[in-house]
């Protein structure tokens, strides 16, 4: 296999970042695990899947260097990881869902997911404060020039900082949505 065909299994382009990897990996892996999918061809999907993730997490940094870093990496993936990624992608499709969710494998790319949406939230808030701060203190305080702070600058920061704080809360809802524990119906 090439790169181009394990950026192609995961459905990313060439440019993606390793949180765009773990987030693919994840959804296919929640499309394809053998327990939720029954078709014959699920369980292959899904080794593919673990074999492409595997890959270029492992070899992210060496991918985007250089040729010969790109060209070493590959070797070194063919000679050794491909059949342990295998082995491993083997294991994954033979035990349940719910073991596969348990596996240190699966809770870091959670981990990961939760770490970078908490900070996205907190980040688009901050810019939301800073904004309606740094408008009235420049109302409060203004620079010898004539020009007053404009009410459009104000308003598209504010609008840019609001867009944010509600995309992080639609992908912290997501998030815990899909990391609840389904209750048993007594």
């Amino acid at each position: 296999m090439t790169i181009s065909d394990y950026y192609q299994i995961l459905g990313l382009p060439f440019s993606s970042s390793v949180n765009d990897i773990k987030k693919a990996y994840r959804q296919k892996a929640r499309l394809y695990h053998p327990d939720i999918n029954p078709s014959p061809e699920a369980r292959d999907k899904f080794i593919l899947a673990t074999e492409a993730y595997e890959f270029l997490i492992a070899n992210h940094e060496r991918i985007t260097a250089n040729d010969e870093a790109y060209r070493q990496a590959m070797d070194n993936w063919k000679k050794y990881r491909q059949d342990r990624s295998k082995q491993r992608a083997r294991a994954y499709a033979r035990a349940s869902y719910v073991r596969f969710k348990k596996t240190k494998f699966y809770k870091t790319t959670r981990i990961f997911d939760g770490t970078t949406i908490i900070f996205s939230l907190v980040l688009s808030i901050m810019i939301v404060i800073y904004t309606i701060i740094g408008y009235i203190y420049r109302l409060a305080h203004p620079l010898p020039d004539p020009e007053m702070p404009t009410i459009v600058v104000f308003l598209m920061l504010l609008t840019l900082g609001m867009t944010f704080v509600v995309v992080s809360l639609i992908y912290l809802k997501a998030y815990i949505e899909t990391s609840k524990k389904p209750r048993k119906k007594a």
